[in-house]
């Protein structure tokens, strides 16, 4: 009776260990997730402060351009719309891609570093196999906003 109490006490000890190092692994990867849409937000804030400060026009230039268009305010606007959209899009499909890598238990989000520029998806660091880096590709390939996927992908030396 005591052996069958020590053996069941134990296997709790064993699966509250392995939950908690699962678990916190888990929000690891949440965090580091979470900092890179952090970071991509801070790239399109200064794409879009760029965008605005290279389109500012001289008063010339700008009755030239409303004497023959009329449309300078469209135009900027346009413009200004087309590189929030872009960079909005490119920072939505980082996001999707590094939660389908916090999802798979097979691949680390901490180890793979997501960049997406106009729907080229760059994915570098390390993984544990080919076949990892093979499935770290079709997860990205399989994301919406996708246009092609770069990998730079080396493997993890295991010692």
């Amino acid at each position: 009776m005591k052996a069958l109490f020590s053996l069941i006490v134990l296997a709790l000890i064993g699966f509250a260990a392995f939950w908690y190092l699962t678990e916190a692994r888990r929000e690891e990867s949440v965090q580091k997730a979470e900092e890179e849409v952090a970071k991509t937000a801070v790239r399109l804030k200064d794409a879009i402060a760029d965008k605005l400060k290279n389109t500012s026009l001289r008063g010339d230039d700008i009755k030239e351009e409303l004497a023959r268009t009329g449309k300078v305010a469209r135009q900027l606007a346009r413009d200004v719309g087309a590189v929030v959209a872009e960079a909005t899009a490119d920072a939505r499909t980082t996001a999707a891609i590094k939660t389908k890598l916090v999802k798979d238990p097979d691949l680390s989000a901490l180890s793979i570093s997501v960049n997406t520029t106009y729907g080229v998806v760059t994915l570098s660091g390390t993984a544990p196999s080919y076949d990892a880096i093979g499935k770290a590709m079709l997860l990205a390939m399989e994301t919406d906003g996708v246009r092609e996927v770069i990998s730079t992908l080396q493997l993890r030396m295991v010692k």
